[in-house]
């Protein structure tokens, strides 16, 4: 029964979201975690392990790690496959982690987006019946 719960909160959602105009984007109050916060916060510290040797379990720079714990880098999909590799995760996480970050930040410190226009589709295909 959860899902169907589940399945008509996220269509009312939707609803509310398209009457607002934020039908590709959920509206977000809070800030979602860098991926690097949970890096460090639950796979780092948890384990007691520094920077240095996360870097070379990884195969990369300490300055590479570095800044991805201290929020100042980003997921690539290779460091998240390495880190899906070394933390028994997928990489989809890792990615989805910056995914959701990265468009909170643009959404949240840009308005630039705001002013584009749909585009109207018309023809067979795009008309509905």
């Amino acid at each position: 029964m959860r899902w169907i719960t589940r399945i008509i909160i996220d269509a009312l959602c939707k609803r509310t979201y398209k009457r607002r105009g934020l039908t590709e984007m959920r509206a977000r109050k809070r800030q979602p975690a860098h991926p690097g916060r949970i890096l460090k916060n639950h796979h780092l510290d948890p384990l007691s392990m520094k920077i240095a040797e996360l870097a070379n379990v990884l195969g990369v720079s300490r300055k590479t790690v570095s800044k991805l714990a201290n929020e100042r880098g980003s997921i690539t999909p290779d460091m998240a496959l390495r880190l899906s590799r070394a933390f028994g995760t997928s990489p989809d996480l890792w990615m989805n982690l910056q995914k959701n970050y990265d468009l909170w930040q643009a959404s949240t410190h840009s308005g630039d987006w705001k002013r584009v226009q749909p585009i109207k589709l018309s023809g067979p295909m795009h008309d509905s019946a």
